[in-house]
Protein backbone atom coordinates (compact mmCIF):
# COMPACT_ATOMS: atom_id res chain seq x y z
CA UNK A 1 0.00 0.00 0.00
CA UNK A 2 1.42 3.02 -1.20
CA UNK A 3 1.98 6.10 0.87
CA UNK A 4 -0.45 8.99 0.16
CA UNK A 5 -0.95 12.39 1.50
CA UNK A 6 -4.22 11.81 0.71
CA UNK A 7 -8.00 10.84 3.30
CA UNK A 8 -8.36 6.96 3.49
CA UNK A 9 -12.00 7.76 2.54
CA UNK A 10 -11.25 9.32 -0.39
CA UNK A 11 -8.50 6.75 -1.96
CA UNK A 12 -11.17 4.92 -4.05
CA UNK A 13 -13.53 6.48 -6.38
CA UNK A 14 -16.53 5.45 -4.57
CA UNK A 15 -18.66 8.80 -5.52
CA UNK A 16 -19.87 9.82 -8.69
CA UNK A 17 -18.93 12.64 -10.53
CA UNK A 18 -21.27 15.21 -11.33
CA UNK A 19 -21.37 18.01 -13.58
CA UNK A 20 -21.26 21.92 -13.07
CA UNK A 21 -23.82 24.29 -13.48
CA UNK A 22 -24.46 25.19 -16.75
CA UNK A 23 -27.87 26.78 -17.34
CA UNK A 24 -30.92 28.33 -15.05
CA UNK A 25 -32.79 26.23 -13.25
CA UNK A 26 -35.91 26.18 -11.24
CA UNK A 27 -36.65 23.89 -8.06
CA UNK A 28 -38.16 23.57 -4.46
CA UNK A 29 -35.29 23.22 -2.62
CA UNK A 30 -31.91 24.61 -3.34
CA UNK A 31 -29.19 23.41 -0.98
CA UNK A 32 -25.86 24.64 -1.21
CA UNK A 33 -23.07 22.47 0.68
CA UNK A 34 -22.60 18.73 -0.86
CA UNK A 35 -20.89 17.21 2.54
CA UNK A 36 -23.35 14.86 4.57
CA UNK A 37 -25.32 18.06 5.96
CA UNK A 38 -26.36 18.68 2.56
CA UNK A 39 -26.83 15.34 1.30
CA UNK A 40 -28.64 14.23 4.25
CA UNK A 41 -30.98 16.87 4.33
CA UNK A 42 -31.60 16.21 0.19
CA UNK A 43 -32.12 12.77 1.23
CA UNK A 44 -34.82 13.58 3.78
CA UNK A 45 -36.50 15.99 1.15
CA UNK A 46 -36.44 14.35 -2.04
CA UNK A 47 -38.14 10.82 -0.10
CA UNK A 48 -40.89 13.43 0.80
CA UNK A 49 -41.35 14.05 -2.81
CA UNK A 50 -39.68 17.57 -2.70
CA UNK A 51 -37.46 18.68 -5.68
CA UNK A 52 -34.15 19.70 -4.61
CA UNK A 53 -31.20 20.80 -5.99
CA UNK A 54 -27.40 20.71 -4.35
CA UNK A 55 -24.46 22.60 -5.64
CA UNK A 56 -20.96 22.29 -4.38
CA UNK A 57 -17.93 24.30 -4.94
CA UNK A 58 -15.92 21.53 -4.92
CA UNK A 59 -17.07 17.71 -5.48
CA UNK A 60 -19.35 15.78 -3.10
CA UNK A 61 -17.86 15.28 0.05
CA UNK A 62 -15.12 16.29 -0.72
CA UNK A 63 -14.72 19.08 2.02
CA UNK A 64 -14.72 18.26 6.15
CA UNK A 65 -16.86 15.22 5.33
CA UNK A 66 -14.17 13.57 3.17
CA UNK A 67 -11.70 14.82 5.45
CA UNK A 68 -13.41 13.44 8.90
CA UNK A 69 -12.22 10.68 11.34
CA UNK A 70 -16.05 9.71 11.23
CA UNK A 71 -16.89 8.74 14.76
CA UNK A 72 -20.66 8.60 15.31
CA UNK A 73 -20.88 9.32 18.82
CA UNK A 74 -23.12 11.93 21.36
CA UNK A 75 -18.88 12.23 23.49
CA UNK A 76 -18.41 15.67 22.55
CA UNK A 77 -14.97 15.77 24.81
CA UNK A 78 -16.04 17.02 28.16
CA UNK A 79 -18.91 19.07 27.26
CA UNK A 80 -22.27 18.21 29.48
CA UNK A 81 -20.95 19.31 32.81
CA UNK A 82 -20.24 22.35 31.22
CA UNK A 83 -23.77 22.47 29.17
CA UNK A 84 -25.75 21.91 33.30
CA UNK A 85 -23.42 24.66 34.22
CA UNK A 86 -24.37 27.00 31.26
CA UNK A 87 -27.37 26.20 29.96
CA UNK A 88 -29.16 23.74 33.06
CA UNK A 89 -29.86 20.25 32.72
CA UNK A 90 -32.54 20.38 30.29
CA UNK A 91 -30.75 22.19 27.32
CA UNK A 92 -27.76 19.68 28.10
CA UNK A 93 -30.48 16.31 27.96
CA UNK A 94 -31.24 18.08 24.86
CA UNK A 95 -28.25 18.14 23.46
CA UNK A 96 -27.56 14.33 24.28
CA UNK A 97 -30.94 13.18 22.65
CA UNK A 98 -30.31 15.14 19.53
CA UNK A 99 -26.67 13.36 19.44
CA UNK A 100 -28.70 10.07 20.20
CA UNK A 101 -31.51 10.45 17.70
CA UNK A 102 -29.35 11.12 15.17
CA UNK A 103 -27.23 7.80 15.88
CA UNK A 104 -30.20 5.87 15.67
CA UNK A 105 -31.34 7.57 12.33
CA UNK A 106 -27.88 6.68 10.82
CA UNK A 107 -28.54 3.03 12.15
CA UNK A 108 -32.24 2.79 10.27
CA UNK A 109 -30.82 4.47 6.96
CA UNK A 110 -28.07 1.54 7.09
CA UNK A 111 -30.83 -0.99 7.59
CA UNK A 112 -33.20 0.69 5.06
CA UNK A 113 -30.56 0.44 2.73
CA UNK A 114 -28.11 -2.07 3.04
CA UNK A 115 -25.51 -0.31 3.45
CA UNK A 116 -21.81 -1.52 3.16
CA UNK A 117 -20.41 1.14 5.22
CA UNK A 118 -18.93 -0.78 8.15
CA UNK A 119 -21.04 0.48 10.48
CA UNK A 120 -20.29 -0.74 13.95
CA UNK A 121 -20.85 -0.49 17.59
CA UNK A 122 -17.81 1.32 19.17
CA UNK A 123 -17.45 2.23 23.15
CA UNK A 124 -16.50 6.29 23.02
CA UNK A 125 -13.43 6.57 25.82
CA UNK A 126 -11.99 10.15 27.07
CA UNK A 127 -9.15 9.77 29.28
CA UNK A 128 -6.06 11.81 30.97
CA UNK A 129 -2.96 11.58 32.19
CA UNK A 130 -3.36 14.94 34.59
CA UNK A 131 -4.53 15.17 38.06
CA UNK A 132 -6.00 18.22 36.93
CA UNK A 133 -8.27 16.90 34.07
CA UNK A 134 -8.75 13.94 36.23
CA UNK A 135 -11.17 16.07 38.31
CA UNK A 136 -13.10 17.83 35.14
CA UNK A 137 -13.26 13.66 33.93
CA UNK A 138 -15.09 12.52 37.13
CA UNK A 139 -17.51 15.84 37.18
CA UNK A 140 -18.55 14.57 33.76
CA UNK A 141 -18.93 11.36 34.39
CA UNK A 142 -21.24 13.07 37.66
CA UNK A 143 -23.02 15.13 34.46
CA UNK A 144 -23.80 11.70 32.76
CA UNK A 145 -25.39 10.18 35.77
CA UNK A 146 -27.26 13.14 35.69
CA UNK A 147 -28.67 12.66 32.57
CA UNK A 148 -28.77 9.40 32.44
CA UNK A 149 -25.65 8.80 30.16
CA UNK A 150 -24.66 4.59 30.19
CA UNK A 151 -21.29 5.90 31.37
CA UNK A 152 -18.29 3.72 33.17
CA UNK A 153 -14.80 4.55 34.61
CA UNK A 154 -11.73 3.03 33.85
CA UNK A 155 -8.65 3.42 35.46
CA UNK A 156 -6.20 2.82 32.14
CA UNK A 157 -6.64 2.31 28.29
CA UNK A 158 -5.75 -0.77 26.67
CA UNK A 159 -2.30 0.89 24.80
CA UNK A 160 1.13 1.78 26.24
CA UNK A 161 -0.35 6.00 26.10
CA UNK A 162 0.28 7.02 29.96
CA UNK A 163 -3.22 7.14 31.30
CA UNK A 164 -4.55 7.94 35.18
CA UNK A 165 -8.06 8.27 34.55
CA UNK A 166 -10.70 7.48 31.49
CA UNK A 167 -14.58 7.03 31.35
CA UNK A 168 -16.61 5.20 28.36
CA UNK A 169 -19.67 6.24 26.72
CA UNK A 170 -21.24 3.07 25.80
CA UNK A 171 -22.51 1.86 22.41
CA UNK A 172 -22.01 4.46 20.49
CA UNK A 173 -20.92 3.86 16.65
CA UNK A 174 -17.94 4.68 13.65
CA UNK A 175 -18.40 4.02 10.26
CA UNK A 176 -17.34 4.75 6.41
CA UNK A 177 -18.82 7.92 5.62
CA UNK A 178 -18.40 7.84 1.62
CA UNK A 179 -19.51 4.58 1.53
CA UNK A 180 -22.58 5.78 3.61
CA UNK A 181 -23.04 9.09 1.40
CA UNK A 182 -22.61 7.02 -2.15
CA UNK A 183 -26.26 5.22 -0.93
CA UNK A 184 -27.99 8.34 -0.23
CA UNK A 185 -26.65 10.29 -3.39
CA UNK A 186 -28.16 7.01 -5.60
CA UNK A 187 -31.53 7.53 -3.55
CA UNK A 188 -31.65 11.45 -4.27
CA UNK A 189 -30.97 10.90 -7.76
CA UNK A 190 -33.35 7.83 -8.08
CA UNK A 191 -36.12 10.54 -6.24
CA UNK A 192 -35.46 13.31 -9.07
CA UNK A 193 -32.89 15.44 -6.82
CA UNK A 194 -30.27 16.89 -8.76
CA UNK A 195 -26.79 17.83 -8.06
CA UNK A 196 -24.07 19.71 -9.28
CA UNK A 197 -20.72 19.86 -8.43
CA UNK A 198 -17.60 22.78 -9.48
CA UNK A 199 -20.59 25.57 -8.80
CA UNK A 200 -19.64 28.16 -6.43
CA UNK A 201 -22.78 30.28 -4.99
CA UNK A 202 -21.88 33.86 -4.21
CA UNK A 203 -25.19 35.63 -3.21
CA UNK A 204 -28.91 34.75 -2.54
CA UNK A 205 -31.24 37.21 -4.09
CA UNK A 206 -34.14 38.08 -1.89
CA UNK A 207 -38.23 38.37 -3.26
CA UNK A 208 -40.86 36.23 -3.69
CA UNK A 209 -38.80 33.27 -5.46
CA UNK A 210 -35.38 32.92 -3.37
CA UNK A 211 -32.17 33.00 -6.21
CA UNK A 212 -28.87 31.61 -5.44
CA UNK A 213 -26.43 32.71 -7.55
CA UNK A 214 -23.68 31.38 -8.97
CA UNK A 215 -20.08 32.60 -9.61
CA UNK A 216 -20.34 31.45 -13.52
CA UNK A 217 -23.59 34.15 -13.40
CA UNK A 218 -25.89 31.07 -13.55
CA UNK A 219 -29.00 30.67 -11.33
CA UNK A 220 -30.92 28.10 -9.17
CA UNK A 221 -34.97 29.68 -8.25
CA UNK A 222 -37.07 28.24 -5.59
CA UNK A 223 -40.61 28.20 -6.59
CA UNK A 224 -42.70 29.92 -4.25
CA UNK A 225 -44.78 26.61 -2.85
CA UNK A 226 -41.46 25.87 -0.99
CA UNK A 227 -39.29 28.66 -1.59
CA UNK A 228 -36.40 27.55 0.93
CA UNK A 229 -32.40 27.89 0.27
CA UNK A 230 -30.18 25.48 2.94
CA UNK A 231 -26.69 26.42 3.10
CA UNK A 232 -24.87 23.74 4.22
CA UNK A 233 -21.21 24.94 3.16
CA UNK A 234 -19.04 24.66 6.42
CA UNK A 235 -18.69 28.19 6.99
CA UNK A 236 -22.08 29.61 5.42
CA UNK A 237 -20.94 31.54 2.04
CA UNK A 238 -23.92 33.89 2.78
CA UNK A 239 -24.25 35.74 5.88
CA UNK A 240 -26.45 38.17 5.73
CA UNK A 241 -26.44 40.20 8.86
CA UNK A 242 -26.12 37.07 11.24
CA UNK A 243 -22.36 37.82 11.35
CA UNK A 244 -21.01 34.48 11.62
CA UNK A 245 -17.85 36.01 10.93
CA UNK A 246 -17.91 37.08 14.49
CA UNK A 247 -19.55 34.89 16.11
CA UNK A 248 -16.95 31.52 15.24
CA UNK A 249 -13.57 30.37 15.00
CA UNK A 250 -11.87 27.43 13.01
CA UNK A 251 -8.95 25.54 13.62
CA UNK A 252 -7.64 22.41 11.76
CA UNK A 253 -6.93 19.02 12.43
CA UNK A 254 -4.56 16.59 10.73
CA UNK A 255 -4.85 12.62 10.61
CA UNK A 256 -2.20 9.88 9.59
CA UNK A 257 -2.91 6.59 9.80
CA UNK A 258 -0.60 2.95 9.93
CA UNK A 259 -0.95 -0.50 10.17
CA UNK A 260 0.66 -1.94 13.73
CA UNK A 261 2.12 -4.41 14.74
CA UNK A 262 -0.58 -4.46 17.60
CA UNK A 263 -3.74 -5.62 17.40
CA UNK A 264 -6.28 -2.83 17.87
CA UNK A 265 -8.55 -3.59 21.19
CA UNK A 266 -11.84 -1.30 20.19
CA UNK A 267 -13.46 1.60 21.35
CA UNK A 268 -12.74 5.19 19.91
CA UNK A 269 -10.45 7.14 21.70
CA UNK A 270 -9.94 10.83 22.74
CA UNK A 271 -7.23 12.39 24.96
CA UNK A 272 -8.42 15.74 26.71
CA UNK A 273 -5.03 16.63 27.41
CA UNK A 274 -2.67 19.08 25.92
CA UNK A 275 -2.01 18.39 22.93
CA UNK A 276 -5.51 16.18 22.13
CA UNK A 277 -4.84 12.87 20.31
CA UNK A 278 -8.27 11.11 18.74
CA UNK A 279 -7.56 7.35 18.12
CA UNK A 280 -10.21 4.73 16.09
CA UNK A 281 -9.40 1.44 13.04
CA UNK A 282 -11.19 1.13 9.95
CA UNK A 283 -10.68 -2.14 8.25
CA UNK A 284 -9.41 -1.06 4.86
CA UNK A 285 -8.18 -3.60 1.89
CA UNK A 286 -8.90 -6.19 4.24
CA UNK A 287 -6.59 -4.79 7.03
CA UNK A 288 -7.06 -3.15 9.99
CA UNK A 289 -6.08 0.72 9.48
CA UNK A 290 -5.49 2.60 12.69
CA UNK A 291 -6.70 6.79 12.55
CA UNK A 292 -4.41 8.58 14.76
CA UNK A 293 -5.65 12.57 14.87
CA UNK A 294 -4.54 15.70 16.71
CA UNK A 295 -2.43 18.66 16.54
CA UNK A 296 -4.87 20.85 16.44
CA UNK A 297 -4.72 24.77 15.93
CA UNK A 298 -6.36 27.82 14.90
CA UNK A 299 -6.33 28.35 11.24
CA UNK A 300 -2.99 30.21 9.81
CA UNK A 301 -1.71 30.38 13.53
CA UNK A 302 0.51 27.08 13.80
CA UNK A 303 4.02 28.12 15.11
CA UNK A 304 5.97 24.53 15.87
CA UNK A 305 8.71 23.78 13.67
CA UNK A 306 7.78 20.55 13.03
CA UNK A 307 4.92 19.21 11.32
CA UNK A 308 1.68 18.08 12.68
CA UNK A 309 2.15 15.13 10.92
CA UNK A 310 5.72 14.23 12.03
CA UNK A 311 4.61 14.91 15.45
CA UNK A 312 1.75 12.38 15.20
CA UNK A 313 4.00 9.91 13.64
CA UNK A 314 6.66 10.23 15.99
CA UNK A 315 3.78 10.09 18.72
CA UNK A 316 2.54 6.48 17.02
CA UNK A 317 5.99 5.52 17.02
CA UNK A 318 6.41 5.64 21.02
CA UNK A 319 3.03 4.21 21.86
CA UNK A 320 1.44 2.30 19.25
CA UNK A 321 4.39 0.24 17.10
CA UNK A 322 3.07 1.07 13.83
CA UNK A 323 4.55 -1.24 10.96
CA UNK A 324 3.86 1.23 7.77
CA UNK A 325 2.10 4.62 7.44
CA UNK A 326 -0.52 4.46 5.08
CA UNK A 327 -2.39 8.02 4.63
CA UNK A 328 -2.15 11.34 6.10
CA UNK A 329 -4.56 14.40 6.05
CA UNK A 330 -5.82 17.49 7.88
CA UNK A 331 -9.36 18.63 8.36
CA UNK A 332 -11.28 22.25 9.35
CA UNK A 333 -14.03 22.80 11.28
CA UNK A 334 -15.55 25.62 13.31
CA UNK A 335 -16.58 26.59 17.03
CA UNK A 336 -19.73 28.42 17.80
CA UNK A 337 -19.56 31.21 21.16
CA UNK A 338 -21.38 28.69 23.50
CA UNK A 339 -19.90 24.94 21.30
CA UNK A 340 -23.48 24.47 20.44
CA UNK A 341 -23.92 23.98 16.77
CA UNK A 342 -25.82 27.15 14.39
CA UNK A 343 -28.93 24.84 12.88
CA UNK A 344 -32.69 26.74 11.91
CA UNK A 345 -33.07 29.95 10.16
CA UNK A 346 -31.03 32.56 9.25
CA UNK A 347 -32.67 35.03 10.97
CA UNK A 348 -36.17 36.71 11.34
CA UNK A 349 -36.06 38.73 7.61
CA UNK A 350 -35.01 35.54 5.81
CA UNK A 351 -36.58 32.80 7.41
CA UNK A 352 -36.56 31.03 3.81
CA UNK A 353 -32.76 30.61 4.45
CA UNK A 354 -31.73 27.91 6.25
CA UNK A 355 -28.12 27.13 7.87
CA UNK A 356 -25.94 24.99 9.66
CA UNK A 357 -22.24 25.38 11.02
CA UNK A 358 -20.14 25.23 13.94
CA UNK A 359 -19.92 21.41 14.80
CA UNK A 360 -16.63 21.88 16.54
CA UNK A 361 -15.32 18.45 14.76
CA UNK A 362 -18.18 16.22 15.93
CA UNK A 363 -19.79 16.59 11.97
CA UNK A 364 -20.63 13.06 11.46
CA UNK A 365 -24.11 13.34 14.52
CA UNK A 366 -24.24 17.06 14.12
CA UNK A 367 -24.90 16.98 10.55
CA UNK A 368 -27.32 14.23 10.89
CA UNK A 369 -29.24 16.65 13.40
CA UNK A 370 -29.13 19.78 11.20
CA UNK A 371 -30.43 17.39 8.46
CA UNK A 372 -33.65 16.12 10.55
CA UNK A 373 -34.22 20.02 12.09
CA UNK A 374 -33.83 21.37 8.31
CA UNK A 375 -35.98 19.00 6.41
CA UNK A 376 -38.77 19.24 9.30
CA UNK A 377 -38.65 22.86 8.90
CA UNK A 378 -39.12 22.52 5.44
CA UNK A 379 -41.71 20.55 6.03
CA UNK A 380 -43.76 22.16 8.78
CA UNK A 381 -42.83 19.35 10.96
CA UNK A 382 -42.81 19.90 14.52
CA UNK A 383 -39.14 19.32 15.40
CA UNK A 384 -38.14 19.13 19.61
CA UNK A 385 -34.64 20.00 19.21
CA UNK A 386 -35.53 23.79 16.99
CA UNK A 387 -35.10 26.58 20.35
CA UNK A 388 -31.40 24.44 21.25
CA UNK A 389 -29.87 24.93 17.90
CA UNK A 390 -31.09 28.28 16.88
CA UNK A 391 -28.90 30.61 15.26
CA UNK A 392 -30.13 33.84 16.33
CA UNK A 393 -29.61 32.45 20.33
CA UNK A 394 -27.26 34.94 22.48
CA UNK A 395 -26.34 33.83 25.84
CA UNK A 396 -24.43 35.63 28.29
CA UNK A 397 -22.38 33.41 29.57
CA UNK A 398 -20.74 31.79 28.12
CA UNK A 399 -20.91 34.07 24.80
CA UNK A 400 -19.64 37.22 25.82
CA UNK A 401 -16.67 36.16 26.78
CA UNK A 402 -16.11 34.29 23.69
CA UNK A 403 -17.73 36.91 21.33
CA UNK A 404 -14.67 38.67 23.08
CA UNK A 405 -11.72 37.21 22.93
CA UNK A 406 -12.73 35.41 19.06
CA UNK A 407 -13.09 39.24 17.84
CA UNK A 408 -9.44 40.45 19.81
CA UNK A 409 -8.00 38.01 18.03
CA UNK A 410 -9.19 38.51 14.63
CA UNK A 411 -8.38 42.19 15.06
CA UNK A 412 -4.80 41.78 16.51
CA UNK A 413 -4.26 39.16 13.49
CA UNK A 414 -5.56 41.67 10.94
CA UNK A 415 -3.18 44.22 12.60
CA UNK A 416 -0.46 42.46 12.75
CA UNK A 417 -0.54 41.10 9.54
CA UNK A 418 -0.79 44.01 7.77
CA UNK A 419 2.38 45.54 10.05
CA UNK A 420 5.02 42.25 9.25
CA UNK A 421 6.47 39.91 6.49
CA UNK A 422 8.83 37.49 6.23
CA UNK A 423 12.72 38.67 6.33
CA UNK A 424 13.27 40.16 2.64
CA UNK A 425 16.99 38.25 3.00
CA UNK A 426 15.68 34.73 3.65
CA UNK A 427 16.61 32.44 1.10
CA UNK A 428 13.41 31.11 -0.82
CA UNK A 429 14.03 27.14 -1.25
CA UNK A 430 11.82 24.97 -3.27
CA UNK A 431 8.37 24.44 -1.80
CA UNK A 432 8.32 26.81 0.64
CA UNK A 433 6.94 30.79 0.16
CA UNK A 434 7.87 33.91 2.24
CA UNK A 435 6.50 37.84 1.79
CA UNK A 436 7.81 40.77 0.77
CA UNK A 437 6.38 44.31 0.38
CA UNK A 438 6.13 46.16 -3.41
CA UNK A 439 5.31 49.06 -3.68
CA UNK A 440 3.42 49.21 -0.25
CA UNK A 441 1.60 45.95 -0.85
CA UNK A 442 1.90 42.40 0.40
CA UNK A 443 3.02 39.74 -2.05
CA UNK A 444 3.22 36.28 -0.81
CA UNK A 445 5.65 34.00 -3.05
CA UNK A 446 6.04 30.79 -3.55
CA UNK A 447 8.65 28.65 -5.42
CA UNK A 448 8.10 25.23 -6.80
CA UNK A 449 9.72 22.01 -7.42
CA UNK A 450 11.19 23.59 -10.99
CA UNK A 451 12.27 26.75 -9.59
CA UNK A 452 8.99 28.44 -11.12
CA UNK A 453 7.95 31.79 -8.71
CA UNK A 454 3.81 31.99 -7.97
CA UNK A 455 2.85 35.59 -6.48
CA UNK A 456 -0.11 36.90 -4.99
CA UNK A 457 -1.76 39.52 -3.53
CA UNK A 458 -1.72 37.87 0.40
CA UNK A 459 -5.32 40.12 1.04
CA UNK A 460 -7.92 37.54 1.94
CA UNK A 461 -11.27 38.14 -0.13
CA UNK A 462 -13.48 37.47 2.21
CA UNK A 463 -12.78 40.70 4.99
CA UNK A 464 -9.32 41.77 3.78
CA UNK A 465 -7.48 39.73 6.16
CA UNK A 466 -3.62 38.82 6.18
CA UNK A 467 -2.58 35.30 4.88
CA UNK A 468 0.03 33.03 6.63
CA UNK A 469 1.60 30.40 4.70
CA UNK A 470 0.79 26.99 5.71
CA UNK A 471 4.19 25.11 4.95
CA UNK A 472 2.80 21.65 5.96
CA UNK A 473 -0.39 21.72 3.15
CA UNK A 474 1.87 24.83 0.55
CA UNK A 475 -1.34 26.97 1.15
CA UNK A 476 -2.16 30.74 2.04
CA UNK A 477 -4.78 30.44 5.00
CA UNK A 478 -6.74 33.09 6.83
CA UNK A 479 -5.58 33.62 10.45
CA UNK A 480 -9.42 35.13 11.04
CA UNK A 481 -12.20 33.32 9.29
CA UNK A 482 -10.56 30.00 8.01
CA UNK A 483 -10.02 30.71 4.56
CA UNK A 484 -7.68 28.87 2.58
CA UNK A 485 -5.96 29.10 -1.02
CA UNK A 486 -3.37 27.27 -2.47
CA UNK A 487 -0.31 28.71 -3.81
CA UNK A 488 -1.43 30.23 -7.18
CA UNK A 489 -4.30 31.58 -5.21
CA UNK A 490 -7.71 29.51 -5.98
CA UNK A 491 -9.84 29.20 -3.04
CA UNK A 492 -9.76 25.81 -1.09
CA UNK A 493 -12.50 26.48 1.18
CA UNK A 494 -14.33 29.58 2.40
CA UNK A 495 -15.64 31.84 3.51
CA UNK A 496 -13.92 33.49 0.27
CA UNK A 497 -15.57 32.88 -2.97
CA UNK A 498 -12.92 35.14 -5.03
CA UNK A 499 -9.53 33.81 -5.84
CA UNK A 500 -6.21 35.88 -4.69
CA UNK A 501 -5.37 38.50 -7.32
CA UNK A 502 -2.00 36.79 -8.76
CA UNK A 503 1.31 39.51 -9.54
CA UNK A 504 2.79 39.10 -13.07
CA UNK A 505 4.98 42.06 -12.42
CA UNK A 506 7.07 40.94 -9.63
CA UNK A 507 11.15 40.64 -9.50
CA UNK A 508 12.18 37.98 -11.22
CA UNK A 509 13.78 37.33 -7.51
CA UNK A 510 14.86 33.60 -7.39
CA UNK A 511 17.10 33.57 -4.30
Amino acid sequence: MEFQHVPLWQVDQILDEFPSLQENKKTEVTIVGAGITGITTAYLLAKKGVKVIVIDRDKVANGTTGNTTAKVTAQHGIIYDEFIQHFGEEKALQYYRSQIDAIELIQSLVQDHDIDCQLEEQDAILYTNNEKNRDKLEKEYKAYQKLGIKGEEMDRIPFSIPAKYALKMKQQAQFHPIYYLKTLVDEIKKNGGEIYQNTVATDIENGAHSIVRTINEQQVQCNIVSNHVVIASHFPFYEGTAFYSARMYPSRSYIVSFTSEQEFPGGMYLDIDQPKRSLRTIKHNNQPIWLLAGEAHKTGQYKNSDTPYKILKDFAKKHLEPSQFHYEWSAQDYTTLDKIPYIGRLNKDRPEILVATGYRKWGMTNSTVAAKLLSDLILEKDNPYTALYQPTRFHADPDLKKFTSINTNVASKFIQGKLTTNDRNKTLQRGSAIKKKQNGQNIGIYKDENDELHAVDTTCTHLGCELNWNDTEKSWDCPCHGSRFTYKGRVIEGPAIKDLDQIHDMYEDKN
